[in-house]
């Protein structure tokens, strides 16, 4: 079957190569091809008539016999340009410009962005990967453009790699995991064709079971939200390597919240929206692709394991215990098959340890396998470690396996603790029989503990936050002013002169007073709490500032938090909840979604933060009034909807929260541009 994927397969399935230019990447292409089954014609093109020993070459482009599906372009950027221009006139199919000096270069060579533009203008509607692009692998149809060494071969289904990155391309080619690599493309600049068009390509192809996706910065957040639909249609799971950090730590810097919500987090609050399974190293990420390949995700975060070593059985428990996985006991019917098996001598549990009564005894492996593999959990794994001195006299345990899983036809791992210990031939043939070989205890757990992430059901597109120069803070009572207007509640308040009279218009105390025009009024010893109505003056009057709020203190408060947002123009607005308090920086107790995120996310996000419990009424205290925090959270990002033409930044800490509702004791907004009447 043909790769299929609109304007790109043609590009990613040729039968007929061109490659452009000489030297020794331009013949390293034929080698990469030949490698992976490549059976169609490839014509080299240079301008003295040079090419590898017996190739087919041929002087310039107008010399071809025909429109060439994919041409490598192994030629300085200029004449890159000049080159892609001719393609498409001729019909070509698509091209990989492996020249650099393109936007890439901006540092060395402000000029490298006229030339993207142009190359872009250059190509239309032909694809093109790159520029300072390595081409692409392709295993399913035998085809590839690629100038060094790889190490794919032939496969009839697996899954997909994309990356920016040719060296870690190179390397993830050279896995010796059994990983059934079909498709590996490398993106370079993403002139034309962002990652996630060519990834939204690949997904129409039947054979690919899982794509990895290693993303530098995801560009059109609308494109990924197409992306991930198309992925849930098709049950196609995605893993993405997510690396590098956005500008919106830098951009936004007076709040808490700019803190907490720094580099990383609008990025995984749109993964986690999206339903893309997140990774933070690249053997998790052949693990977890591994198990996604063989298994599909996994319906919930549980795990059986079994050993036959005590001390490996601990090490499972307490490393699996730490990325949130449970070991569900046994059940009857599990107990009756493992005392069947095992006899009265083993101490039966999960994770289990089994001694060493059966090893070698196949029938006796697989029964004991099987009756742990029958319980609750999402998946069961056995920890083996293959001797590297003769890795076949550990057989039974290979064979054990594959049984158990034709018996049981449940997701079923075989784990070497040390990621060596897994010899090649063993996990392809694992894998060959539906077993996911794991290479390493702590990458195996991992993978679970992805693989179980609850893909997010649709949801509204995420609220663009393209960037905005500037910065202007609106002082704690214009801001409150805003927020009341936007439904939240404010406590009762009177702005007076530092040095003048106070008058409370009938409210009773205790008060808060504080200064006003500072961002951290806190850390200025701005804040005064607990003030009775008889000092408020003399307070106001020390406090520092020449304008003073006086307010009413928020009385029968259970828990305090934070709830804010900030401008990231690389994934939208980030809505942060979490424990506030002046110790909000050092609990760091917080979660992150994008706006709009609807009422039952924000509570499942609520639920994931280690204060819940006091929220939820800890050792018999009411709980909180769910209702008003959620409407509060809700009001909050209307607001940021009524306006995301000029919001930076804003926060609210804390929000008072109790059985009787929910408050904003303390406020801050941020706005860029002009200054507009009445703030």
């Amino acid at each position: 079957m043909a790769l299929t994927g609109g304007g790109l397969a043609r590009l990613l399935a040729p039968r007929r190569i061109a490659v452009v230019g000489g030297g020794a990447w331009a013949a390293s292409v034929q080698g990469a091809a030949e490698r992976v089954g490549y059976a169609g014609e490839i014509t080299f093109v240079h301008p003295r008539g040079k090419g590898p020993a017996g190739a087919r070459v041929v002087r310039a482009l107008s010399d071809l016999d025909a429109a060439p599906d994919a041409v490598f372009l192994a030629i300085n950027r200029h004449a890159t340009i000049e080159a892609v221009a001719e393609l498409r006139a001729m019909g070509a199919g698509g091209a990989i410009c492996f020249a650099s000096g393109f936007t890439e270069a901006l540092a060395e060579d402000a000029a490298g962005a006229d030339l993207q533009a142009r190359l872009v203008g250059a190509a239309g509607e032909m694809p093109i990967l790159g520029p300072n692009c390595y081409g692409f692998i392709n295993a399913l149809d035998g085809a590839a453009i690629w100038p060094d060494q790889h190490g794919m071969a032939p496969v009839d289904r697996g899954v997909a790699v994309l990356t920016q990155s040719s060296n870690i391309a190179i390397n993830l080619t050279m896995q010796q995991r059994g990983l059934p690599l079909a498709m590996m493309v490398t993106c370079g600049n993403m002139a034309q064709q962002s990652q996630a068009r060519i990834a939204l390509g690949l997904l129409e192809d039947p054979r690919i079971t899982a794509l990895g996706l290693h993303v530098e910065g995801f560009g059109d957040v609308a494109e990924w939200e197409a992306l991930a639909e198309r992925a849930r249609a098709r049950n196609v799971p995605i893993v993405v390597l997510k690396v590098g950090r956005s500008d919106q730590a830098r951009a936004a810097t007076v709040s808490h919240t700019a803190s907490l919500a720094g580099s990383a987090a609008g990025a995984g609050a749109l993964l986690d929206r999206l339903g893309m399974v997140r990774i933070d190293d690249l053997a998790s990420f052949v693990e977890t692709l591994k198990l996604l390949h063989v298994t599909g995700p996994l319906a919930e975060r549980s795990l059986g394991a079994i050993s036959c070593s005590g001390g490996e059985a601990s090490l499972v428990a307490d490393m699996g215990a730490a990325r949130g996985l449970v070991f569900p006991p046994l059940a009857e019917a599990q107990t009756e098959e493992l005392r069947a098996a095992l006899g009265p001598m083993v101490a039966l549990a999960n994770p289990l340890d089994y001694h060493t009564y059966i090893w070698r005894d196949v029938p006796a492996m697989t029964r004991a396998w099987a009756g742990l593999a029958m319980g609750s959990q999402a998946m069961t794994l056995s920890v083996v470690d293959y001797p590297v001195t003769d890795a076949g006299d550990w057989t039974c345990a290979t064979e054990a396996a594959l049984a158990v899983r034709r018996q049981t036809g449940r997701p079923f791992g075989v784990v070497a603790s040390l990621p060596e210990l897994m010899p090649a031939e063993v996990a392809r043939r694992l894998m060959a029989g539906g077993v996911v070989p794991f290479n390493g205890l702590a990458e195996a757990l991992n993978a679970v503990a992805a693989a179980s992430l609850r893909a997010e059901l649709p949801l509204p597109p995420v609220l663009p936050a393209p960037a905005l120069a500037g910065g202007r803070l609106l002082d704690e009572v214009a801001a409150k002013a805003r927020l009341a207007r936007g439904g939240v509640h404010v406590p009762r308040h009177v702005v007076v002169d530092a040095a003048g009279p106070v008058a409370l218009n009938g409210m009773a105390g205790p008060f808060a007073v504080k200064g006003l025009g500072l961002a951290h009024k806190s850390d200025s010893g701005a804040v005064r709490l607990g003030v009775a109505a008889g000092d408020v003056g003399e307070v106001a009057a020390g406090i520092g500032t020449p304008r003073v709020l006086v307010e009413q203190m928020v009385r029968g408060g259970t828990v305090e938090l934070l709830v804010g947002v900030v401008r990231d123009p690389a994934h939208g607005f980030v809505l942060t909840l979490g424990a506030g308090g002046v110790m909000t920086e050092i609990l760091r107790d917080c979660v992150s979604l994008l706006v709009p995120s609807p009422p039952d996310l924000v509570l499942e996000a609520l639920q994931r933060l280690r204060c819940w419990p006091m929220i939820d009424g800890y050792r018999g205290r009411e709980p909180v009034d769910l209702d008003a925090l959620l409407d509060a959270v809700e009001a909050v990002q209307n607001l940021v909807a009524a306006e995301a033409h000029r919001l930076q930044e804003l926060e609210i800490n804390p929000l008072i929260c109790g059985p009787g509702g929910a408050v904003a004791a303390d406020a801050l907004i941020r706005f860029g541009g002009g200054k507009e009447d009445g703030e």
